[in-house]
């Protein structure tokens, strides 16, 4: 197992170093010497931590997202709300109850008209108690209800979608940090190999500056070995400054602070164990997340649907109304005596037109029901395209990677057997800048190759829909 470490002491060196080689395009022993003696990324795996700094695999990358990730913690809050949503919802089925009350004082009181004993004339009388307090107590019960009996079938729906939004952030998560995770470890893998080229092409600067001086090359040679030393040196650097934003990137995918620091660690055997994929699995689309979703879409809508074509039915409740009912001239004796009274009964509300309001819904309901159906074709066709082209990929990374990592092999053969030549006088310099080249270009295709190859792997897995949620 390798483990690649970043911390503020070994950046610190790096961009010393960095610097030191932007100021000196001719040799320089002495930063070379620095380079080899820098940790920069590779260390052999121990039980021992870095001090107190954290070590991540690219599983432990994606468990701290799973806790930290904003993005994902406020997708594991909105399913919370989607249950209380549906709560407050449905609450309209439970028994409703209010207390409610007026305190009354006349002014005057009011007036009614008397007929006298006779009953020819009508006598006006002030009736009624200057102080009244009525208490009312009212309970209703829904019996049935349109709008609720369509909150109470679509509940489920909503929680569905919402777990399905989870769901989506979390496999946008695990493909984002595995291919940021996989971008970092190419760019240290980079450091570590234009490291060693650059030592290589150091030793040959120093080797063909004795033969110059010793008349064995000319000064052409001298300079070829110069130049080519110091594009190694210009490839360094470049890759030396992109590890913090490499670092920065896999920070905010996963939720990590950004002032402080951590490792990655990776093991070669099981990356290489893991590259591998059954390429003759059959797509199928009911497995992609955006696929569910839509679905679940489609099943609110019909919903929709049914909720307005049941509109015209009546809304039932049952009610009870309790009345304490307080009067009496005298304000300080207004409680003494109460007068109760109460009744129950059922209420009901049929709509007879509305305008043909309840039709044109219907209507604009089964329409966007049409849309999300050619939504369906479309993204029927927008997953096979992704698996079309993200199966292309993977398997021409593989192809490449194979020929790459023979490529390596063959490359180092050839350097060993030039370099050889060159020191015995057999061959010109020429060819060992043209072995070099071969070289480097090898070593640095083979790990673009297979983190390529890692990162295409991830997109044909999100494709299929087969990543798994944790």
């Amino acid at each position: 197992m390798n483990v690649f470490v970043y911390d503020e002491m070994h950046l610190k060196q790096l961009f010393i170093i960095s610097a030191m080689i932007k100021r000196h395009r001719i040799k320089q022993f002495i930063v070379l010497i620095a380079i080899l003696s820098v940790p920069v990324c590779a260390y052999p795996q121990t039980d021992s931590t870095n001090g107190d700094v954290e070590s991540f695999t690219l599983g432990q990358c994606i468990d701290y997202a799973i806790k930290h990730q904003p993005s994902f913690n406020q997708s594991l809050i909105n399913v919370r709300v989607a249950k209380t949503n549906n709560a407050i919802n449905l609450a309209g089925w439970l028994p409703q109850a209010n207390i409610s009350g007026n305190l009354i004082h006349y002014n005057q009181l009011p007036t009614t008209f008397l007929s006298d004993s006779l009953g020819d004339a009508t006598i006006p009388r002030r009736t009624g108690v200057v102080n009244t307090f009525i208490p009312e107590l009212t309970v209703s019960q829904t019996i049935f209800n349109p709008q609720l009996l369509y909150a109470a079938k679509s509940a489920p729906l909503y929680i569905k979608q919402a777990r399905q939004i989870r769901d989506s952030t979390q496999i946008f998560l695990i493909s984002s940090i595995s291919k940021a995770f996989y971008n970092l470890l190419l760019t240290l893998e980079q450091v570590n190999v234009l490291k060693e080229d650059t030592a290589r092409l150091d030793r040959n600067v120093t080797d063909t500056y004795n033969q110059y001086i010793g008349g064995i090359v000319d000064e052409t040679d001298y300079d070829e070995a110069v130049i080519s030393l110091n594009n190694s040196k210009g490839q360094l650097v470049q890759q030396i400054e992109n590890i913090v934003p490499d670092y920065a990137t896999l920070k905010q995918l996963m939720g990590y602070p950004p002032e402080k620091q951590f490792n990655v660690s990776f093991d070669t055997l099981q990356m290489m164990q893991e590259i591998g994929f059954d390429t003759t699995e059959q797509l199928a689309f009911e497995k992609r997340i955006e696929y569910q979703q839509l679905q679940t879409n489609k099943a609110l809508q019909h919903e929709v649907t049914g909720y307005y074509g049941l509109a015209f039915l009546p809304t039932v409740s049952a009610f009870y109304n309790n009345y304490l009912q307080y009067e009496d001239n005298n304000a300080s004796q207004l409680f003494n005596t109460s007068y109760p009274y109460s009744y129950f009964g059922l209420s009901f509300n049929i709509p007879i037109f509305t305008g043909f309001s309840r039709l044109e819904n219907i209507h604009k309901s089964r329409l966007q029901e049409d849309i999300l159906n050619w939504s369906e074709i479309n993204l029927r066709s927008q997953i096979y395209t992704e698996y079309t082209t993200a199966l292309a990929n993977y398997k021409s990374n593989m192809y490449n990677w194979k020929m790459l990592r023979d490529n390596v092999t063959k490359a180092k053969n050839v350097y060993t057997i030039v370099e050889l030549q060159y020191k015995q006088g057999i061959v010109a310099y020429l060819s060992m800048i043209v072995a070099e080249s071969n070289l480097i270009s090898a070593e640095i295709g083979y790990t673009n190759a297979l983190f390529q190859l890692l990162s295409s792997k991830i997109d044909l897995e999100k494709a299929m829909g087969d990543i798994t949620i944790q």
